[in-house]
């Protein structure tokens, strides 16, 4: 019997109907400012008649649990941050800056400096200035040795240059950009097929090149600025950031109804970590386009007669 992320604890469709119940309380706050809806990865308001803020917020989930267990905090504040500047980067938006929001059982100065690290190395990967946030010390409701973090960035961008999917046609092209492994979704199914224990994540994978630590805590790229200069120079209709629910569910989010898409999965080849979780958890392929990224971070749609100018444009912008 294959596992899934709805036997490891998540269940996406209940994911749905939350948001469908929430979607009254959302816009009865609503006022003219508010631009678009509740599906956009990020939330656009008008600043003025040329210009629109862009906001995102998001954490780092359950692969925080690899964190703690093998006591490197460097990294997920990159991934903290590129959860957030990604979503707002797929309405065009330019991040401005950037806060932080750490709940910890017990205040370690080292270990926090750690994480500000990380969150500082995403700001600059982004453009992002770091101007504040928060560290809660919560003793007693975290497990010791735990705590969670979580981002909010806003961005720019003008009222021509946003981007929401209304656009898009049919006979697009779709041009996918490499992750760099399995970003921060789907961890809960991964802790299910890869258990977090120190000296198993320690070893040296034939397969994989590295440990499998390495490849868990691989950081989530941050695309903010090879995408930015691609808008600038070419008519892009779309973006979609590849997190949770896979492309099946992130490339619907921006399309009008009526629309569906193509995807050629032997057009790349994907990431062998995906491969080794396909083995673990006997998911059939679309099963996991529905839960990971498969090694594709973001896909941008652009008309198909100049589809070719944009993948060569991104691979001299060090794209794959």
């Amino acid at each position: 019997m294959a596992i899934d992320y709805k036997s490891s604890g998540v269940d996406v469709e209940r994911g749905y109907q939350a948001v469908k119940l929430m979607k009254q309380y959302i816009k009865s706050t609503y006022n003219q400012n508010v631009i678009g809806d509740v599906k956009s990865f990020g939330g656009v308001y008008k600043l003025d008649d040329n210009n629109y803020l862009v906001s995102g917020t998001d954490g780092v989930g359950t692969k925080l649990k690899y964190a703690f267990e093998l006591e490197r905090f460097d990294t997920i504040g990159i991934d903290c941050v590129a959860m957030c500047v990604n979503d707002i980067l797929c309405m065009g938006a330019r991040p401005l800056f950037f806060l932080d929001y750490i709940a910890i059982s017990y205040l370690d100065p080292v270990k926090v400096s750690e994480i500000v690290k990380g969150i500082s190395e995403g700001c600059k990967m982004s453009g992002a200035a770091l101007i504040g946030g928060e560290t809660a010390e919560m003793p007693g409701f975290y497990q010791k040795g735990e705590f969670d973090i979580a981002g909010f960035s806003v961005g720019l961008v003008s009222k021509d240059k946003l981007i929401d999917g209304t656009r898009i046609r049919k006979g697009n092209a779709l041009i996918g950009l490499t992750s760099s492994g399995i970003h921060s979704n789907g961890y809960s199914l991964v802790r299910k097929l890869f258990p977090p224990v120190r000296e198993e994540l320690l070893k040296f994978d034939e397969r994989l090149g590295r440990s499998y630590a390495d490849a868990i805590l691989e950081p989530t790229r941050i695309y903010v600025k090879p995408v930015l200069e691609l808008i600038d120079k070419f008519d892009i209709k779309g973006l979609a950031h590849i997190t949770g629910g896979g492309m099946i569910e992130k490339l619907c989010r921006i399309f009008e109804e009526g629309l569906t898409a193509k995807i050629n999965t032997k057009a790349y080849e994907y990431p062998e970590i995906f491969k080794m979780l396909q083995e673990k958890s006997g998911l059939p392929l679309r099963k996991m386009y529905n839960t990971f990224n498969m090694g594709i971070g973001i896909v941008i749609v652009v008309e198909q007669d100049i589809a070719d100018k944009v993948v060569a444009e991104a691979e001299k912008l060090g794209e794959k």
